[in-house]
């Protein structure tokens, strides 16, 4: 008997296939787990009862990470079956899956977008039902994280906030204009931090399953305030999927800077394998990243930071926590008051490299926490350092830090103005301070030498107040007499720039 070419690749790839799941130290089961498949479908493959498919071939390739072997095999016998097929001038079934696959999503489109303080989510799946049943329901899952790297304390914030099913205001409908419907849902599961729901096909008017061999789009949309949500937006591919595609659409004035990451049960997190692109338009940025075949219960995130203007979901008692955290001493430390000690350079340079090292990394860290649009300085004693030193970071988030090493002021100009001040060592309160619009400063160089810089206007303000520290002074020493701290949920300015007049 001569055996066709197309049913001896059928074999060799049921070889392969087998080889490299021995390989492995897979039984079927827990193979066709990994791969979302039916185990009873491994077996009719590994058999020959069942032909293997280009969804199955690459699902198996991934999972068994074959270095290839098993999608050139397919495509051998994939090469061969097309062959064979056209010879007889039948017409091969669209995108056919084998029984027990089930729904099948051939398209993801994840948008979410930042407004008036609440991240709008609209989420859009073109599915494909490949299983022996109609679809008449389909679980969609909620969960908010808003520390994502503090487990403990989102918790914490959570169980004092929780999700609520009113706050995520859930619309969803089936089909596209002008023939979209509405979809009923219904509550599965009900906790603080994540809902699961189940969206129905069906409303008041009627059904429409989703029949065997039969294909929809449905959408859905939801609400989540930023107070409840962290700066990230993962899709979790838990249904064979054949193309994603996250959107995020984000003020371009607060400058997001996006990344992503990707992860799977088995793997660690890695960067995303392809850029996310970013265009503008108007006063809106937005950043998109797709991916074909991505593989069955791997998870993608992106993640994002406002480089400046002000950080949703600031919360001044959770700033400060931080800050706290991050090992920044709060107003009431004794130390806060004591003035620095000189550093005697260049035979203290090691030292003073160390501090300054430290510094710069925590600066790192507190900008992690809170975008400071005026800029942000940090000096030793407020990490209970002794030395006279600090660092200042200028309202461009792009320009390097400034290192002042044994600073002092040796001359400043009548001109000042009057400006709000914040302090890391007190936070959650803005006092307006009288400052110099021009100084100048005679600071150290690592060997020893000195020279004068001169400041203006913005700059001069953020170094004449980690001068005070310095000095063992706080901002609040300079305020005029009987001016109260406004709290800086009163405040409105946080993340702008201060203002100064211009002069033609």
């Amino acid at each position: 008997m001569i055996i066709p070419a197309a049913a001896r690749a059928a074999d060799a790839f049921a070889a392969e296939l087998t080889r490299w799941r021995v390989e492995r130290g897979l039984t079927k089961k827990q193979l066709a787990t990994q791969m979302g498949f039916d185990p009873s479908y491994i077996s009719h493959v590994e058999s020959r009862r069942h032909r293997p498919t280009e969804d199955f071939a690459r699902r198996a390739e991934a999972v068994l990470r074959a270095g290839g072997a098993i999608w050139r095999s397919f495509q051998e016998y994939d090469e061969l079956r097309r062959a064979a097929s056209a010879s007889r001038d039948t017409a091969v079934p669209e995108q056919w899956l084998p029984p027990g696959t089930g729904l099948v999503v051939e398209q993801e489109v994840a948008s979410l977008s930042y407004q008036d303080g609440a991240y709008l989510y609209d989420i859009k799946r073109s599915l494909y039902n490949a299983g022996t049943e109609p679809v008449t329901r389909y679980l969609v899952r909620l969960t908010v994280d808003r520390y994502p790297n503090e487990p403990e304390r989102s918790n914490r914030h959570h169980r004092d906030h929780p999700l609520t099913w009113s706050e995520l205001d859930i619309k969803a409908y089936w089909g596209e204009p002008p023939a979209r419907e509405r979809m009923d849902w219904r509550p599965k599961r009900d906790r603080d931090t994540d809902k699961e729901v189940w969206l129905l096909f069906e409303n008041e008017h009627g059904r429409f399953p989703l029949y065997p061999g039969q294909r929809a789009t449905i959408e859905y949309t939801f609400t989540i305030g930023e107070e409840k949500f962290g700066q990230w937006f993962q899709r979790a591919i838990r249904l064979p999927t054949r193309r994603l595609s996250i959107i995020l659409d984000l003020p371009a004035d607060l400058e997001p800077q996006v990344w992503g990451v990707e992860a799977s049960l088995s793997a660690e997190e890695v960067p995303l394998r392809t850029p996310v692109v970013r265009t503008d338009s108007g006063d809106r940025a937005r950043f998109e990243w797709t991916t074909d075949e991505p593989r069955l219960n791997a998870r993608y995130r992106l993640e994002w930071r406002f480089r400046s203007g002000s950080s949703p979901a600031a919360d001044p008692a959770s700033v400060t926590d931080r800050l706290r955290e991050i090992g920044i001493l709060q107003r009431g430390n004794d130390l806060l008051r004591q003035p620095a000690r000189l550093l005697d350079l260049p035979f203290d340079e090691a030292t003073a490299r160390e501090v300054v090292r430290r510094l710069l990394a925590t600066l790192r860290r507190i900008e992690e926490v809170y975008s400071f649009g005026k800029g942000v300085g940090l000096a030793a004693p407020q990490l209970g350092l002794p030395w006279a030193v600090a660092v200042v970071r200028p309202p461009d988030p792009a320009t390097a830090p400034l290192t002042l090493l044994n600073p002092r002021v040796v001359d400043a100009t009548a001109d000042d103005d009057e400006q709000y001040e914040g302090c890391l060592s007190f936070f959650d309160v803005r006092g307006r301070v009288r400052r110099p619009l021009r100084l100048s400063v005679e600071h150290a160089r690592w060997d020893g030498t000195r020279v004068i810089t001169t400041f203006d206007k913005a700059m001069a303000r953020l170094v004449a107040h980690e001068i005070d520290h310095l000095e063992g002074r706080l901002y609040v020493d300079r305020m005029a007499p009987g001016v109260e701290l406004v709290p800086i949920e009163e405040y409105g300015q946080s993340g702008r720039p201060w203002t100064y007049p211009t002069h033609s």
